[in-house]
């Protein structure tokens, strides 16, 4: 299903077609911009903000990078079908259902232009990574935000109502950002069983890697679900260490698959990235070392919540949420101040913070001026 240059014409105009029928605004919707991504701050602070791996990338993968500068000149169609045939291999699909993207972002994107318009709705928990809904946002849709509930885990039934009110985008991030938390695979299948025809569900597993082995997860590719509705995607920007390369991909079935297609950016992805994506790919120790260091960061994060009594939610991926008695904004202020990145407000959650773990000297330097702040600024909740 990646296109290269000679299928970009018969891709947009489809794409251009389907835009004249819906009469679609256009899909570039601005981004909520986090401080981290702002150009005004120095490039000396701590980042605990974007859910990075902040160890980097494989060995595999940094060489692969070294040895690609030489081939900056070039396209990268070649590498891209590799890339492609080798996740098809991994997760033991056929290449046609691989859908390359500019970072998972692009195929959250994609999906808003494929599945939504004036008299449809998108479904999302709330809270969660809010960019599919920015990006929703021009194409007169409904967007639909559902609490999560007293878990943090989806509220399947409120979602289901919702969904059959209208055509809807259901996303589904599991485990789901900013909670770190799950919503057991039993009830997520129990869920698409029951949704109506005219009903998607884009599954984000950004976090996976994380999740694996927490009671009631499973991966929808590692253990796949035949259902047309249901597309999931992943991203090489987390456990594999390369947000910056901006590599993701979606795997899914027939049409559903086909209309996303239409939608999705065309020639975005970068000869360093795609190279570095099939190293990663390939070095599956690394993969299961990074998963053990990130439980190891996790557990000692968890250890110093507890000397000091604070109670964060239970994480499953690479960052925490964490209660801190004092408005967000407050709190991040007070972090960026002292050079630390925090992660931005979750409405409703407005007296939480996101922490993204770090190297164990940053999260040293972290918890110093946590202490810091319980001191400085008295709490309020």
């Amino acid at each position: 299903m990646q296109l290269s240059r000679r299928g970009f014409l018969r891709s947009a105009s489809i794409a251009a077609a389907a835009s004249a029928v819906l009469e679609l605004p256009s899909l570039a919707a601005p981004l909520q911009v986090e401080a981290a991504h702002r150009g005004d701050i120095p490039a000396t602070a701590i980042k605990l903000s974007n859910n990075e791996n902040a160890y980097g990338p494989s060995p595999k993968s940094m060489a692969a990078m070294q040895t690609a500068v030489a081939e900056g000149n070039r396209y990268p169609d070649r590498y891209n079908h590799q890339l492609v045939e080798s996740i098809a291999g991994f997760h033991k699909v056929a290449p046609e259902r691989v859908l390359l993207g500019c970072g998972s972002m692009d195929i959250l994107r994609a999906a808003t232009g494929a599945f939504l318009g004036p008299g449809k709705a998108l479904i999302i928990p709330q809270p969660t990574f809010e960019a599919i809904a920015e990006y929703s946002n021009p194409l007169g849709a409904e967007t639909v935000r559902v609490p999560l509930d007293s878990t943090y885990a989806h509220d399947l039934d409120a979602m289901l109502a919702s969904a059959t009110k209208k055509p809807a985008l259901i996303y589904v991030c599991n485990p789901n950002n900013p909670t770190a938390t799950i919503t057991p695979r039993k009830d997520l299948e129990t869920f698409i069983s029951k949704l109506p025809a005219n009903a998607v569900v884009l599954m984000d597993e950004a976090y996976h890697h994380f999740a694996v082995g927490s009671p009631g997860y499973e991966s929808f590719l590692d253990r796949p679900m035949d259902d047309e509705r249901l597309i999931v995607s992943r991203t090489f920007s987390k456990v594999y260490g390369l947000a910056g390369m901006r590599i993701g991909y979606a795997i899914g079935n027939g049409a559903t698959l086909k209309r996303l297609n239409a939608f999705r950016s065309i020639e975005c992805q970068n000869v360093a990235g795609v190279r570095a994506a099939i190293a990663g790919l390939d070095d599956q120790d690394y993969v299961r070392m990074a998963i053990q260091r990130n439980a190891a960061d996790r557990q000692e994060f968890f250890s110093q919540a507890q000397k000091r009594g604070l109670k964060p939610i239970d994480s499953r991926a690479n960052f925490i949420m964490m209660p801190a008695s004092r408005p967000a904004p407050t709190v991040i202020d007070f972090f960026q101040k002292k050079n630390i990145i925090i992660g931005r407000k979750f409405p409703p959650m407005d007296n939480y913070v996101r922490i993204s773990l770090g190297k164990p000297e940053e999260m040293r330097q972290f918890w110093q001026v946590w202490d810091q702040m319980v001191r400085a600024i008295p709490a309020t909740s």
